[in-house]
């Protein structure tokens, strides 16, 4: 790259920073909450959790324990990275600085479509769920793409404000379920379920057997959308310190919390959970609410559900609208989508955008796919595969960066090479088994919708093709891809020499 080149970039950067910059006051807990109702914890508890017990057994929590020590390890290196980046982006970001631009607006393309495909899934269950709350409260039969729609409106109109607004929303019905969800806990183990307090659940020798992997796999898949922490760095509060602290926790809370409510579950049933889980999964939590609490309490669960599947819609928009307004910022996708509200300080285009999108795809939904849980299954399990890939990609670049920049003195080996290695290997893992067994994640039979992965290559591919043509021919704007904006954005100011450099 020419000098003049350089310069040429940092003008066209620099001119765009205030106008495509987000802000806002997020804290630690705002965003902790925002984040976890990506994971939408009264669906994953009253039907995910079951069909873990169903292919592992009782000893199912021990899924999420493992789960959170592997993500755990994860965070290690991602927060590492958020501590001396002063980049937003969070995937697209990372990736570009440890596997360089082609490779890093390729990922951003994948986080971009893995997580609008995840809204769709999760706008079509919220559509189910609220047409049978309505039904269940002595309402009329109404189609699923009716509620669906309507939630579109509302997701749209609050993806329009500033992030505070969506995380009071959002933090609303967080709390909300994890009241539910800590009463079941609480009556179930006080009473001590059907025959007493076991430690059975918690014995790893009888984890590891046939449906090991696929207890994993729901496991791991039940974290996504913590990671989108970093993504928010603009918009809160001391970033160097708030976005480590709100991604620890958010593993933590989440894997603490799934683990102790599959415990009660478990406990909830005795001998029989493993059996209920294979022959009713989808009604185990209720009726152990029904017995264990009270039967009045099924009707809020299945509108906490619904409002539920709400929350992870928004939250799902919430970081799409900020993919495409950093590829639009970085002109890797059109420069309109940059656009920041001038009172919210929003991505109200790329949110506007977004939401138009979303909306055409649940219409060709609705109009070609009969079956609605086809829609989910697709949606939300390409996503997903998608999602854990690209946190493989990070770890490995976390570790190619600091290789390539030198380890800074406040940094240890653990957190800048050992940690981002391991959590690779276990994600990569995870990854090539979650593609041996994608029928798990989006139905049909082993082998029968494999076709699918079509569509995330072909949006990887088109990124790097994206990439590769503003090298060639608009290399001042190639110079700024990731974020860079023109500035000194890969050095934090308060980081030391790194220790390579001594």
């Amino acid at each position: 790259m020419t000098e003049a080149s350089n310069l040429s970039g940092a003008s066209t950067a620099g001119s765009t920073t205030s106008s495509t910059r987000l802000s806002g006051n997020l804290g630690a807990t705002s965003l902790v909450l925002s984040v976890l109702a990506f994971s939408a914890p009264i669906v994953t508890v009253s039907g995910y959790i079951a069909f873990a017990i169903g292919f592992v057994g009782e000893s199912a929590p021990l899924a999420w324990v493992f789960a959170t020590v592997g993500l755990a390890i994860f965070a290690v290196g991602y927060t590492t990275m958020t501590r001396h980046i002063r980049r937003p982006g969070a995937f697209y970001a990372y990736i570009t600085l440890g596997l360089g631009k082609t490779t890093g607006v390729g990922g951003a393309y994948l986080a971009t479509v893995s997580y609008m495909l995840i809204t769709v899934g999760i706008y079509t269950f919220s559509g189910t769920m609220i047409s049978a709350a309505i039904e269940a409260l002595g309402g009329p039969s109404i189609p699923w793409w009716i509620c669906t729609a309507a939630g579109w409106v509302l997701i749209t109109a609050l993806g329009h404000f500033q992030i505070e607004l969506s995380a009071k929303v959002l933090g609303t019905v967080m709390v909300l379920e994890i009241i539910l969800v800590a009463i079941f806990n609480v009556f179930v183990l006080a009473k001590g379920g059907e025959e007493g307090l076991s430690a059975a659940p918690l014995d790893a020798t009888t984890f590891f057997n046939s449906g090991t992997g696929l207890a994993l796999l729901f496991a791991f898949g039940n974290f996504i959308g913590f990671e989108a922490t970093a993504l928010y760095r603009d918009e809160v509060r001391n970033p160097r310190k708030t976005i480590p602290r709100a991604t620890y926790l958010a593993v933590f809370l989440i894997g603490g919390f799934y683990a102790i409510s599959a415990y009660s579950l478990i406990i909830a049933y005795g001998p029989e959970a493993t059996t209920l889980a294979l022959d009713a999964p989808t009604t185990m939590f209720d009726n152990a609410m029904a017995t264990y609490v009270s039967s009045s309490l099924a009707t809020i669960t299945l509108v906490l559900v619904a409002t539920s599947a709400l929350a992870s819609v928004l939250s799902t928009h919430n970081v799409v609208a900020r993919y495409l307004q950093n590829l639009g910022a970085d002109h890797a996708l059109p420069t309109y989508l940059a656009g920041v509200h001038p009172t919210h300080k929003s991505p109200y285009r790329a949110s506007a955008v977004n939401s138009a999108i979303i909306g055409v795809l649940l219409i060709l939904g609705a109009l070609l796919i009969s079956d609605e849980t086809l829609l989910i299954g697709t949606g939300s399990g390409l996503g997903t595969a998608g999602v854990l890939t690209l946190m493989a990609l990070v770890s490995i670049a976390v570790f190619r960066y600091f290789a390539r920049t030198g380890r800074p003195a406040s940094e240890t080996a653990w957190r800048v090479t050992v940690a981002p290695l391991i959590a690779a290997a276990i994600l990569l893992v995870v990854v090539v088994f979650a593609l041996v067994r994608f029928d798990l994640l989006v139905g049909g039979a082993p082998g029968e919708r494999l076709w699918l992965l079509l569509i995330p290559v072909v949006f990887i591919v088109a990124g790097c093709a994206v990439a590769q043509y503003m090298k060639r021919n608009r290399p001042d704007l190639y110079a700024c891809l990731g974020r860079a904006e023109g500035d000194n954005a890969d050095a934090d100011p308060t980081t030391e020499t790194p220790v390579s450099a001594r």
